[in-house]
């Protein structure tokens, strides 16, 4: 019994070092247009899913949209809003996404491609990416004021503080 943890701590260690890679899904943006996913992970992204019946999500993204500007004069970033809403309620959710007046990236996976290949379940989802597209953090649920920890992993990334960076 004591090898069978021995052996199973080994593999989980191993398994939390190897970091896991954003995938390459090309999904639409705002206009319409076809983006890949990867090509946008030119510098650190903070990637939030949401729906538009997901009301933490909505709180999450505005409270990231009134923090943005403050915090991108700490650091250079990206926010992607990814909106896991069908086909059927896409137009719906472009609309909710143009009205709230976001001031960052909002793709629309009406397939669910990337959120399958990112293996998120629930909504609001949030991940912070590396500028290399290796995902550094990964947060489920809101509650006012937790987006702060998404900007500290950016601030984190900055400073070279992640153990991603450390490894390297």
């Amino acid at each position: 019994m004591k090898k069978f943890f021995v052996t199973l701590f080994a593999v989980l260690g191993v398994a939390t070092l190897s970091a896991q890679q954003l995938p390459d899904v090309k999904i639409e943006d705002i206009t319409g247009k076809e983006v890949s996913v990867r090509s946008l992970a030119t510098k650190p992204l903070i990637i939030a899913y949401w729906s538009i019946a997901c009301k933490p999500c909505i709180q999450e993204l505005n409270a990231i949209n009134d923090a943005l500007a403050d915090w991108r004069k700490e650091a250079d970033f990206n926010v992607i809003a990814v909106s896991i809403d069908d086909a059927r309620l896409k137009a719906t959710a472009k609309n909710m996404a143009s009205a709230r007046g976001w001031e960052f990236i909002c793709l629309f996976d009406d397939n669910q491609e990337l959120k399958r290949a990112m293996n998120v379940s629930l909504t609001p989802q949030s991940f912070v990416v590396d500028g290399e597209g290796n995902i550094i953090y990964s947060h489920s649920g809101y509650t006012p004021g937790s987006e702060e920890s998404l900007f500290d992993k950016i601030l984190d990334l900055k400073e070279g503080k992640t153990k991603e960076k450390k490894k390297k």
